[in-house]
């Protein structure tokens, strides 16, 4: 997504101009991640508000804590269970859906222009358990949670974005986004592989039925909410008894939508479906997991806690550190390997301030956390701590490197959105085209013809009122 496309020119850009078709779609998805991302963070305000003022902290423990469901069906579970496992299923469901757009109708279609953000993401998640492995190997700290700094949450960064009005020409932005959803497909494949401990394979059959069952439905051109939303909620409940994480039930399911578009189709059904749920993902269904994740006790003690003990200095020095100098690292090495140039509208330090912006972890770094650390909950809410504070620190950072260049960026932004002629498209994508030219110079034309009926208007005014004056000054006192 946020790779050039493939041009003439044996030297390929690294992120240059998005193909439009690819413009437009980030820049509908990044509206909806950035209001999404501002409820996320009022979210979190509320939750660390609820949890630390001391005549309602009772009650958002006994609200994480309160039980709700279908016992008998094995879903008697926790408001928080329900909004880690039920909710960021929909948060997954997108997240599928996005990763095959990509792959099959995106600019990661073509390999070239995948090699950057891939190798920028896979960077970016090495690094920083790397960071973590070896604080705690330091201080003989626990390797559980070396997961917890490899995930970039991408609403809460657009929503910093959009706090401090700092502007991105839309090749960072849609660099950013990819990354996220690269990361968002390996943290799928962590919490599969390292977060299963028990498997119930009677149940994981039946989860795979229903998925198959799922994809039948969808090739034969099946329609009908009243058909595809009960059997996402069993394949979704047999996934969860299994002893799998339930969000893999929602990844599998947006992967198998056709993200292709058939002669006379608008819109594809995957991008169909992901237009309607991303609204609920963005603007529901996260923000409330933040409601009933995020508020952990912050008092001197704790807050202490996060920089002397090695599980939770491990998690910040992953993400403030880790992701930078690996996404960072990752763009160069892409670079020089390559023999690709950086777009000549950027420098390097551009790269590296959108790297520590992939810093904020959040959403999914919290889910990994409670996972990680399940049987210890004063660890689990001091890493969730710890996420908090390196997610900060990292936006923090960010801001102050971005701030530094917002002028230069808002320059670019102006000239990808000029559209001087009226006809819906920017300017920049019909440099190319005569036609574009043709219609511009009609249009200064009919300015300059304009502009001289004003002059002539305008001096014959002048001169009438100089007239006038004369012939004031000739009459007799």
């Amino acid at each position: 997504m946020a790779a050039p496309n493939p041009t003439d020119s044996p030297n390929r850009k690294l992120l240059g101009r998005l193909s439009l078709p690819e413009r437009r779609f980030v820049a509908d998805a990044l509206r909806a991640e950035t209001v999404g991302g501002v409820l996320l963070l009022l979210a979190a305000i509320a939750a660390l508000m609820w949890a630390n003022i001391p005549a309602i902290s009772d009650s958002y423990a006994s609200s994480q804590s309160f039980h709700i469901g279908p016992a008998s069906l094995g879903l008697n579970l926790s408001l928080q269970h329900w909004a880690a496992d039920g909710l960021l299923a929909i948060f997954f469901f997108v997240a599928g859906i996005e990763l095959k757009r990509e792959l099959v109708a995106g600019d990661l279609r073509d390999a070239k222009a995948a090699a950057l953000p891939v190798i920028a993401a896979v960077c970016g998640m090495a690094v920083p358990a790397l960071v973590y492995v070896l604080v705690n190997t330091l201080g003989n700290g626990s390797m559980s949670g070396w997961a917890v700094p490899t995930a970039t949450d991408i609403a809460f960064a657009l929503a910093v974005l959009a706090v401090i009005g700092t502007s991105l020409p839309s090749a960072l932005r849609a660099f950013l986004l990819t990354l996220a959803v690269v990361d968002d497909l390996f943290a799928i494949m962590i919490i599969a592989v390292f977060f299963t401990d028990e498997i119930n394979f009677l149940a994981l059959g039946g989860a795979v039925v229903g998925l198959a069952l799922f994809w039948f439905l969808l090739r034969r051109g099946v329609s009908g909410w009243y058909v595809y939303i009960p059997l996402a909620l069993v394949i979704w409940g047999l996934m969860y008894n299994s002893g799998v994480h339930a969000t893999i039930a929602g990844v599998a399911m947006g992967l198998m939508l056709r993200c292709t578009r058939r002669e006379g189709e608008q819109h594809s059904p995957g991008e169909h479906i992901e237009h309607l749920f991303r609204p609920i993902s963005a603007g529901l269904a996260v923000p409330l997991f933040a409601l009933l994740s995020a508020g952990v006790s912050l008092s001197d003690d704790s807050i202490g806690q996060v920089f002397t003990r090695p599980e939770t200095l491990g998690v910040v020095l992953g993400l403030i550190v880790g992701k930078t100098v690996g996404i960072f690292g990752g763009t160069w090495l892409a670079a020089r390997f390559t023999k690709a140039e950086l777009n000549e509208d950027l420098v390097w330090p551009d790269v590296f301030a959108v790297a520590s912006l992939a810093g904020i972890g959040f959403t999914v770094s919290l889910l990994i956390g409670e996972l990680a650390f399940a049987g210890d909950p004063t660890l689990t809410d001091e890493v969730k701590a710890a996420v908090l504070i390196g997610s900060l620190i990292a936006a923090v950072f960010a801001c102050v490197m971005l701030k530094l260049r917002n002028r230069k960026y808002k320059a670019l932004t102006e000239a990808e959105e000029r559209d001087e002629d009226l006809d819906g498209i920017p300017d920049i994508y019909e440099e190319d085209k005569p036609e574009y030219h043709l219609r511009m110079a009609r249009i200064y034309e009919e300015k300059a013809a304009e502009h001289r009926r004003r002059a002539e208007k305008t001096a014959g005014a002048a001169a009438r009122a100089a007239t006038g004056s004369r012939t004031e000054g000739d009459r007799p006192a």
